[in-house]
């Protein structure tokens, strides 16, 4: 019984000490079509625990979210979770929508800046466009991601979809959101490249 007792208090104190981590992304994050248990934001929280890291991680993302958007939400976010750690994943939207990079990036440098500002690390994950939309916008906007990550020395996920873009059976049928069976490989990618949180 003793142990028992120990056991779980052990447990309460880890959990007590445990900091936050807040992902802040769209519905590529908040698991559009799928639990969102099965989410790679779930998946993360999950692994942590399991490897008894003193992490756990809050999802606030939201489908449809621009980073205009985003910004709007992101203050108050930031003063109820008092997170330790942002991961900021938006932009998606913005591309799909042919809103002016310009904007898409002064968003997310102000995102970057509020977060850090806060106390927080932050995470940025990147995203890519269709060749469809044109080289100079595609490339335009790959290139917003490594730069923000460089000019705020943030860690970065370059392309969030690396590891299923691939594979269309991974993909919904709208060829845009992963399923479920793809989330584990996301998580993976982005708890690798999150070196902060080892």
């Amino acid at each position: 019984m003793r142990s028992l007792l120990l056991g779980l208090c052990c447990l309460l104190s880890t959990q007590a000490q445990a900091a936050n981590i807040l992902v802040f992304g769209d519905s590529l994050s908040a698991g559009y079509g799928i639990a969102a248990s099965k989410a790679w934001p779930a998946l993360l929280d999950k692994d942590l625990v399991a490897r008894g890291k003193p992490w756990r991680v809050i999802n606030a993302s939201v489908s449809g979210e621009t980073t205009a958007g985003g910004l709007t939400r992101f203050p108050q976010a930031l003063k109820t979770h008092q997170a330790k750690v942002v991961v900021l994943q938006l932009g998606a939207n913005d591309g799909l929508r042919g809103l002016p990079l310009a904007a898409m990036e002064k968003n997310l440098a102000s995102m970057i800046k509020l977060a850090q500002a806060s106390g927080a690390k932050v995470h940025l994950i990147g995203m890519q466009m269709p060749p469809n939309y044109g080289a100079a916008y595609t490339q335009g906007f790959a290139a917003i991601y490594p730069r923000l990550a460089k000019q705020y020395s943030s860690s970065l996920t370059p392309f969030l979809l690396a590891p299923v873009i691939k594979n269309t059976e991974l993909f919904q049928g709208d060829q845009l959101h992963p399923k479920a069976e793809a989330q584990p490989l996301l998580m993976k990618m982005v708890e690798k490249d999150m070196g902060i949180i080892k």
